[in-house]
């Protein structure tokens, strides 16, 4: 994926963070959120920002847990309309998907053993696998929890 100025925001994307269209969280905000982080993370999340918009753009964005979190208010809110989640941590950016065990995983990025959450660790913008990415985020998005039934193993 071709880098961007890790100041750019998508392109449609309201710079001030209109939470009527969209419910995406303003740039000031974001700001506020990785102020004190390494620029490299910093990189990696705004990207990761910018593909789940894309993907998603009636996606709701909101700093809960002390990430980033995106869901889909048609399908519910946080948890059952979950998205997914980019964690910021002090060596990596972690991308979380409430319902990670219901994703194909043929690069085997999914880690975790939590019943459904699994989550990508992201370390180096230039090494992020973003095509792979894409496509976890694209299901994540596309996932209908009305379906959802027993958990069983992990897809692959």
């Amino acid at each position: 994926m071709k880098r961007r100025a890790v100041a750019q925001l998508r392109p449609g994307v309201d710079p001030r963070g209109s939470t009527q269209s969209g419910g995406l969280l303003s740039t000031a905000e974001i700001d506020r959120l990785v102020a004190f982080l390494p620029e490299n993370l910093t990189e990696i999340a705004r990207e990761l920002k910018n593909l789940v918009v894309s993907v998603c753009p009636q996606v709701t964005e909101r700093i809960l847990w002390g990430a980033l979190s995106y869901h889909d208010e048609s399908k519910g809110g946080p948890i059952k309309g979950g998205v997914c989640q980019i964690e910021i941590q002090r060596d990596h950016v972690r991308l979380s998907f409430v319902h990670g065990a219901r994703l194909r995983d043929p690069k085997h990025l999914l880690h975790g053993d939590r019943l459904s959450k699994r989550h990508v660790v992201l370390k180096s913008y230039d090494l992020v696998p973003w095509s792979a990415v894409l496509g976890l985020v694209q299901e994540a998005a596309s996932l209908d929890p009305s379906t959802f039934g027993p958990l069983g193993p992990a897809r692959n």
